[in-house]
């Protein structure tokens, strides 16, 4: 798929059809079919997408089906559920959809069942689990492990924290997952600030073991056991999560306190595979297993629902039409649940790394925008911080609102409350009020510029009965096969990364002008010069609480 899809004649008869319906308002589309409510509105997996604020019609979404059609959408869909090397600029395929397939599957690739592995895997990781959160595993001095340290970055971190977080309410008493990603010192300091070595188990989670953040922090953590408990506590106080055994037993980690995954696992796709170690002993096997279920059951709706029918397919050309027809820059994601409190984060680095996206797949210059900037906070903080914006600026701004039947407490009233503020904003963000309403309501004619709002701002409402593991795993994978469905919309690699590498190389080099602790043969641009020399001068002057 060399060729732009700009050239496509759906994707200029999607550009012809979106200047007749940025005409039109959600009011008027509303009114035009009563029943609009129910028309677009779907179900899979336990989730319900209600996509009919967003300002379509049958037409848009019969012209988007078509055009992922026309991009071969099926058949890609197809390569990789088989296993093919669609990761064309790594040579690899993108087999995160193996970490969920139940025990009989048979996904291949590169000649070999990779579900075996997996599930090889996965039951030590239960096996280890168990051991944690029975007690039998304890430390080098025959205490109980009550604190879990995962060090990680990027995918090695966001995934686990966000779930940590998400299922709270399944979490073993007494049990303390921590988690340290930032490469400053103060995250190290205030993670280990409160607990002691004797009952600290730390996760390394790096897939090449030489991720510059993660391995500083380990080494750091590794000297903090080691001061206290001396060097054969490395053992019992540290396991792995790597592709790279030889640095793993450099670091004095034993083969059998490594749990692998494959480079056909993207970091921000690898969650559910042994990254996901630290959610496993906070919730236990049983509740990790429901949370896969629910990734699996939305790639078997992914894979069988009719496209018109199929949540990820819905969701991923709205993203589209938003982005590339409408001229929406960014996606605002709005979890109404405070356990949820991370997912914005976690689908920033999932949709921005995947799709942020300048070339083709085959190396070509792109002729359209990629991915929109991905951002949010839980409702209803947001709504005293950001909302305004939404509400009467000038962008226009898609949101995925989230929500929850049934609450997480006893609170029932605060739930009810909850929701209602869910419903209300996007109603209000469809609707919005008009001059007409605010003149009925008796409001002050030199006030109503200032309180009219003109709606027609698009968003999605999200809707499962309850914040369940199952759940969590079916709301990541509705994200993951939107993200690829429009990486196959824009005919894009959602699989490499190369971007994040370049930063990676440069900070090296400085690194080592910075530990030559002198300004004198700095040879980069005049502004990073000034800056180092800037900093040579004055990083050992530490104000003092």
């Amino acid at each position: 798929m060399s060729y732009p899809v700009t050239e496509l004649s759906t994707w200029r008869a999607l550009e012809r059809h979106a200047q007749g319906l940025k005409q039109c308002s959600l009011r008027e589309l509303f009114a035009d079919y009563p029943e609009r409510g129910h028309w677009f509105a779907i179900d899979g997996a336990g989730i319900c997408l209600d996509y009919s604020k967003n300002i379509v019609n049958e037409e848009t979404m019969r012209l988007l089906i078509q055009l992922a059609d026309e991009r071969f959408f099926a058949q890609r869909r197809a390569a990789m559920f088989g296993g093919e090397v669609i990761n064309h600029s790594e040579g690899r395929a993108a087999l995160h959809i193996a970490l969920r397939a139940p025990r009989d599957a048979v996904i291949m690739t590169e000649g070999r069942n990779v579900v075996p592995d997996v599930h090889a895997v996965l039951d030590r990781m239960r096996a280890f689990a168990e051991q944690i959160r029975d007690g039998s595993w304890t430390g080098a001095s025959g205490k109980t492990i009550r604190h879990i340290v995962n060090v990680g970055i990027g995918g090695s971190y966001l995934g686990p924290e966000m779930a940590y977080q998400a299922l709270r309410s399944y979490r073993k008493r007494g049990l303390d997952v921590r988690f340290i990603a930032n490469i400053d010192g103060a995250e190290f300091v205030e993670a280990i600030a409160d607990i002691h070595p004797a009952e600290t188990l730390f996760i390394v989670s790096s897939k090449t073991f030489t991720t510059l953040e993660t391995m500083t922090n380990a080494y750091q953590a590794r000297q903090w056991i080691v001061a206290a408990l001396g060097e054969k506590a490395v053992a019992q106080h540290f396991v792995a999560v790597p592709t790279n055994p030889d640095a793993v037993r450099a670091f004095g980690i034993a083969p059998e306190q490594t749990f692998g995954f494959w480079d056909w696992v993207g970091g921000r796709y690898s969650m559910d595979s042994a990254i996901g170690l630290s959610t496993m002993i906070a919730v236990g096997p049983e509740q990790f297993e429901q949370m896969l279920a629910g990734f699996r059951a939305m790639d078997e709706h992914f894979t069988h629902a009719p496209m018109e029918q199929n949540l990820p397919v819905i969701l991923g050309l709205l993203s589209i039409w938003n982005n590339n027809f409408l001229g929406a820059e960014t996606l605002a994601i709005l979890p109404y649940a405070h356990d949820l409190r991370r997912l914005p984060a976690y689908l920033q680095q999932l949709q921005m790394e995947s799709n942020g996206k300048h070339v083709g797949e085959h190396g070509e210059p792109l002729t359209q925008q990629t991915c929109p900037i991905i951002w949010g906070e839980p409702g209803t903080d947001g709504q005293h911080s950001f909302y305004q914006m939404l509400h009467q600026g000038t962008r226009l701004i898609p949101c995925d609102l989230i929500g929850f039947c049934q609450p997480l407490s006893d609170l029932a009233e605060h739930h009810d409350l909850l929701m209602a503020n869910l419903f209300a904003q996007a109603e209000a963000l469809a609707f919005g009020k008009s001059a007409a309403e605010l003149r009925a309501e008796g409001v002050a004619e030199e006030q109503i510029p200032f309180r009219a709002c003109a709606g027609n701002h698009p968003s999605n409402v999200i809707l499962a009965e309850a914040l369940t593991p199952a759940t969590l795993g079916a709301l990541i994978a509705l994200y993951e096969h939107s993200v690829f469905i429009q990486g196959i919309i824009w005919g894009i690699d959602s699989f490499d990364q190369w971007g994040v590498e370049l930063s990676k190389v440069l900070a090296g080099k400085i690194v080592e002008d910075i530990r030559t602790d002198t300004v004198d043969g700095l040879n980069h641009d005049s502004s990073t010069n000034a800056l180092l020399s800037r900093y040579l001068r004055h990083k050992t002057t530490r104000p003092r609480g």
